[in-house]
């Protein structure tokens, strides 16, 4: 009996240390998923100081999880450590492509393969909103600049062509990046076309000043021959 005490103690005291990290690592990744979807709000906002000290926060919260899952790895590739490192992946690639830095990289953000190009997805799909924003603000060219860097980052998606099991479910972020992608070119070419009637129509009348501008001299002298 002693025996069996002593290998169940020593199977119970895995357990609970394996406990212990899952309890933590819940904790850090909800505090790093609130930390990331503030900093997107901050950025959208164009509050990029206030984007920059989340995301500053938000690294520290990733390397934390990383760090206390160090010698449990089955929790740290569990779905709730991945799906928190995937939002901090979009966090820092929405902050880059806003704010007009070169994209950070999976290694630069220390998050696996899977979660970053998930991120990088999802990132994708979160400038929608920021395109539609330029496009009620006037500002139609930088909404174009994101739509193609949406359509650059599709396209390059689109081709990774590997099991779900490996790419944490990519093929499905890609789908649902597509169906928002679509929506986005619909409303950026509606906002071009009615662009380019505003423009017809400002030039036409600005045709029409110069013609009524042009006839008024001739008619002049007769008017005033008429009232003599």
């Amino acid at each position: 009996m002693n025996a069996i005490e002593t290998v169940v103690a020593a199977a119970v005291a895995q357990i609970e240390a394996s406990h212990t990290a899952r309890e933590q690592a819940l904790t850090l990744a909800r505090a790093l998923t609130r930390q990331c979807a503030n900093a997107i709000r901050a950025v959208h906002r164009r509050e990029f100081t206030e984007a920059a000290a989340l995301l500053a926060e938000a690294s520290a919260s990733a390397r934390a999880l990383r760090e206390s899952l160090a010698d449990h790895p089955d929790l740290l590739y569990a779905g709730y450590s991945q799906d928190a490192l995937k939002e901090y992946a979009e966090a820092a690639l929405v902050y880059a492509f806003l704010h007009g830095d070169p994209p950070p990289d999976a290694a630069s953000l220390g998050v696996d393969a899977a979660a970053y190009l998930n991120g990088l997805a999802e990132a994708a799909s979160e400038l929608r909103r920021a395109i539609l924003d330029s496009m009620r603000a006037g500002a139609t060219a930088h909404g174009v600049a994101l739509l193609a860097i949406m359509d650059d980052i599709y396209s390059l998606l689109i081709t990774i062509d590997y099991p779900e099991a490996v790419t944490g479910g990519l093929r499905r972020t890609t789908d649902a990046l597509r169906a928002v992608l679509e929506r986005t070119r619909g409303d950026v070419t509606a906002a071009i076309r009615q662009d380019h009637l505003i423009a017809a129509l400002e030039a036409f009348e600005q045709r029409l000043d110069r013609l009524q501008a042009a006839t008024l001299p001739r008619n002049t002298p007769l008017e005033q021959s008429d009232g003599g």
